[in-house]
């Protein structure tokens, strides 16, 4: 079966506004692997330049949401939301706070209680990284770019 043929039985399963909410998470989940991504490479480089396991992940923090706020601005929200881009950026910064809790926490968590992971950060990463997924879609999708009207 044609990929078309898959989506259009799952829409009408789902109907029309939950497919949407489905592809919007989808999009999401991908943006926000392209997001790990870019965490993940800033942080190492961020270790080879000397700014160690909490100031490194701070630091690629802010770029790998900086990113994930552009790309879902382009492709998974597009078209939605209100206001400057500079706005929208420091809301969803401001928004994704409880997500970026749930993310370092989770984080600081495993490096400090977690040889494994003090030794293989990434693995830390991943792990904020989906702690705070259901809670940044949701934030995003409610509050830095809800519907217009």
């Amino acid at each position: 079966m044609a990929l078309h043929g898959i989506l259009s039985r799952i829409e009408s399963t789902l109907g029309p506004e939950r497919f949407q909410l489905l592809l919007e998470f989808l999009r999401f989940g991908v943006v926000g692997t392209i997001g790990f991504v870019v965490d993940t490479a800033v942080l190492y480089a961020g270790l080879a330049l000397g700014l160690g396991l909490y100031g490194g992940r701070a630091v690629s923090y802010l770029v790998a949401a900086t990113t994930t706020w552009a790309l879902n601005r382009l492709w998974t929200f597009r078209g939605r939301g209100d206001g400057p881009v500079h706005q929208q950026w420091a809301l969803f910064l401001l928004v994704n706070l409880i997500g970026f809790a749930m993310n370092y926490g989770t984080y600081v968590a495993l490096i400090a209680f977690v040889p494994m992971v003090a030794a293989h950060p990434v693995l830390g990463v991943a792990a904020g990284a989906i702690a705070g997924m259901f809670g940044n879609f949701v934030l995003s999708r409610q509050l830095v770019f809800r519907a217009k009207g």
